[in-house]
């Protein structure tokens, strides 16, 4: 198997417009849970989220263009474009024409599905947008940074909602080792923050609903007052290359990709099985992909959703991957608590956090953590309110989504 390195990084996220801006404030702790702007939460019980600010698409592509793309593809043009320049890659045709783009999409354009709609319903069931289609289907994002760059290799979309991102960079990871491509996009993208989308989730009871006075406080993983996950968006992309490949083009390696697991509880539509053993078959099967022992991984970003359900579920997936007495040892954070729940491109965005938690010897913290629900079954250490500066050779990220798609992958420090 060849080895897989991870050479240039972008990121749009609630707490940064950079990948850089995002590392600055989970370093300090920032979090980028407001009020909605994206429309007007009136009717709706939910009043907070975790939105893009002052994000400029014309900065990374054309106006006229991004006219034409749903939010969710022009966040993945843009950390693309990011990304791309990052890697030192943008201008090379020679290796982007046969590139490959892998992208986690949960959803899509929802937006445009409830605009749409709304326009459908006027017209007395007439017309609608002449880009409804085009803009709302999921594969849209990959296909436009394909569009975008020159990229002619493979493009896929994968859709296991809240583990798109996870996944897609794990099929990213097996297309390079494989020797399919020698490099690829990957990662994941996802915009939904409009009030059907708000509305659909609230049906659910799955959101936060009680922090309107100080949104800040109302993502609280693995804490007693946590009550459901915060909408957010955003997207992260990684270039992943092969080693020999990125050495003799004297690219910049941030570090490697060790390994990939996933697994389907086939057990609920919307809740993980308490139990996690399922659940945990992917950290097993990650690790055991990547050749390493549980006391081998320092830092683990958590799903983390900061819902009654999932927390307690996730720890009991890490007690069995990682044994009681690693498991003890590890330390584990969900910068969901900062972040929000960004659905499709979760996954990426805590993959783009590991890689820096590596680079940096950082390991960040939960914030809002402030009374652990031990007595629920939350009792690891999941560095509450305060960063630490420690060495991590390697770290994993794990993620989970509705119909019980679990992911985990392995990043480790280059050697």
């Amino acid at each position: 198997m060849r080895r897989v390195v991870i050479t240039g990084m972008g990121a749009l996220t609630p707490i940064g417009n950079t990948v850089e801006e995002t590392w600055k404030s989970i370093k300090e702790g920032k979090s980028g849970i407001a009020p909605f702007t994206h429309f007007n939460p009136e009717n709706n019980k939910v009043k907070y989220g975790a939105e893009i600010k002052n994000f400029q698409p014309e900065l990374y592509m054309d106006t006229k263009e991004a006219r034409k793309m749903a939010r969710f593809t022009q966040y993945a043009v843009a950390a693309s474009k990011m990304a791309l320049d990052d890697a030192n890659l943008t201008d090379n045709k020679e290796v982007l024409e046969d590139a490959g783009c892998v992208l986690g999409v949960g959803i899509g354009g929802f937006e445009v599905t409830e605009s749409s709609c709304i326009s459908y319903y006027k017209s007395n069931m007439s017309r609608t947008a002449p880009l409804t289609i085009p803009q709302l289907i999921p594969n849209e994002a990959a296909g436009n940074v394909c569009i975008q760059f020159g990229i002619h290799g493979l493009a896929h979309t994968v859709a296991t909602a809240c583990a798109s991102g996870t996944d897609a960079l794990g099929d990213a990871f097996d297309m390079v080792r494989s020797g399919r491509l020698d490099v690829c996009l990957a990662g994941g993208a996802e915009s939904t923050i409009n009030g059907f989308a708000v509305v659909s989730f609230e049906v659910l009871h799955a959101l936060s609903t009680s922090y309107a006075d100080d949104p800040t406080k109302a993502c609280r993983p693995f804490d007693k007052n946590r009550e459901g996950f915060i909408m957010g968006e955003g997207s992260a992309i990684l270039v992943l290359e092969e080693y020999e490949h990125a050495k003799a083009r004297g690219a910049k390696i941030y570090a490697e990709i060790a390994g990939y697991g996933s697994s389907c509880d086939g057990y609920h539509l919307t809740s993980p099985n308490p139990d996690g053993v399922v659940g945990s078959k992917c950290m097993s099967i990650a690790l055991k992909d990547a050749g390493m022992k549980p006391e081998d991984i320092q830092y683990y970003n958590a799903h983390g959703t900061s819902t009654k359900i999932n927390d307690p579920s996730e720890t009991n997936m890490i007690k069995l991957a990682f044994g009681e007495e690693a498991a003890r040892k590890l330390k584990i954070s969900s910068t969901k608590s900062m972040h929000g729940h960004c659905l499709g491109a979760t996954g990426a965005i805590e993959a783009m956090i590991c890689v820096k938690a590596i680079n940096d010897s950082y390991v960040p913290a939960t914030i809002n953590l402030d009374e652990p629900d031990v007595e629920g079954g939350c009792d690891l250490d999941y560095v509450p309110n305060k960063g630490i500066e420690m060495n991590v050779d390697a770290a994993m990220s794990a993620n989970f989504g509705f119909g019980g798609h679990n992911g985990a992958i392995i990043i480790k420090k280059i050697k």
